[in-house]
């Protein structure tokens, strides 16, 4: 394939900063296709052809502070989740990132659009994790029978709802603390299973 044109990533790149911008200054209400135009110097034209909807650009703005934090698993169990959950942790205390979010929560009960999005964000988001808890299965470091998606709640499931719902900030020990916890939990569901057999 023929690499991106220069040019195209210079714009987009121009665009999604001013879009940034506007969601951390105004929310969404300021997050129209006009301002990032006047704000980055791209045409509403091109702005259309790339993002035709409000919520398209929001989702590009998470999606590249998303992909920018995720690192690829090493294979240590503990050491990847905590680096996977920190990033999540960074994106809910970085301002655009984390009004992003709330927009979508906020807009996905009563917009299907904004549904679509968030659900792609949800899987992008979590796309880490799963592969790290699905290699930890093969390894047999956690159980065949674990339900990934019931994992994925446990773990991301307490970040979100301290930082969005409760409104408070939290450090690197709070996720440590939600890693070990479910580690200590398997770990003795593995000992209660093999007091069994």
């Amino acid at each position: 394939m023929r690499p991106p044109d220069p040019r195209t990533v210079r714009s987009r790149d121009n665009a999604l900063a001013s879009a940034r911008e506007l969601l951390i200054e105004q929310g969404l209400a300021g997050l129209t296709h006009g301002a990032v135009a006047a704000r980055s110097g791209i045409s509403r034209a091109t702005l259309y052809r790339l993002w035709p909807e409000p919520p398209d650009l929001v989702r590009a703005t998470v999606v590249l502070h998303i992909m920018s934090a995720q690192s690829p698993p090493t294979g240590d169990l503990r050491a990847d989740l905590l680096t996977a959950l920190a990033a999540t942790r960074a994106m809910l205390h970085e301002p655009a990132t984390e009004q992003g979010m709330r927009v979508m929560i906020e807009r996905a009960g009563v917009d299907p659009k904004f549904a679509e999005v968030k659900e792609a964000l949800y899987r992008s988001g979590t796309r880490v994790v799963r592969e790290i808890l699905a290699a930890a299965i093969a390894r047999a470091e956690l159980p065949a029978e674990l339900d990934i998606d019931v994992v994925v709640d446990q773990l991301h499931g307490p970040l979100f709802f301290r930082r969005l719902v409760a409104n408070q900030p939290f450090e690197l020990d709070y996720v440590r603390a939600v890693i070990d916890d479910f580690l200590r939990c398997q770990s003795a569901k593995t000992i209660r299973q093999q007091g069994i057999l």
